[in-house]
Parts: C-alpha cells; structure tokens; sequence
C-alpha cells in the first residue's frame, strides 16, 4: 500500500475519533512531557554526561579466558 493511501486512512480513522469522542486529546503539559522523553530517547538528552568520566574512552576490558 502506497504512503499516501496510508496517510488517508489514518486521516479518517482519526478524524472519526473526534467526532465520536473518543481520541486523546493532549494537555500543554502532558504534550510537554511526551516531547522531553522523545527527545531524551532519541538523541540521548543533550548535556547528559557519561555515567563515569572518560568511560566512552576506555577499551573494553579483555577477559581471561581470551588471554594471548
């Protein structure tokens, strides 16, 4: 199915929940909080530091039983 036949669907699909009552319909803060926990998952949250300093620097530690 094409994107577009897909975006009409949806489009009634939604528009026939408004009419009918029951779609969700987003608070200042709730839609505020939905957008900091996106943003916090895809890029990370910007400013977050790494749990240890230097951590993303390190090698990862070898194991003895890949010993040379």
């Amino acid at each position: 199915m094409s994107p577009e036949k897909q975006r009409e669907i949806a489009s009634k699909g939604g528009r026939a929940a408004h009419e009918k009552g029951t779609a969700h319909e987003w608070t200042a803060d709730e839609a505020r909080s939905a957008g900091r926990k996106g943003g916090q998952v895809s890029r990370g949250g910007r400013g977050r530091l790494p749990a240890t300093p230097g951590q993303d620097d390190m090698p990862a530690p070898s194991s003895p039983d890949n010993a040379q």
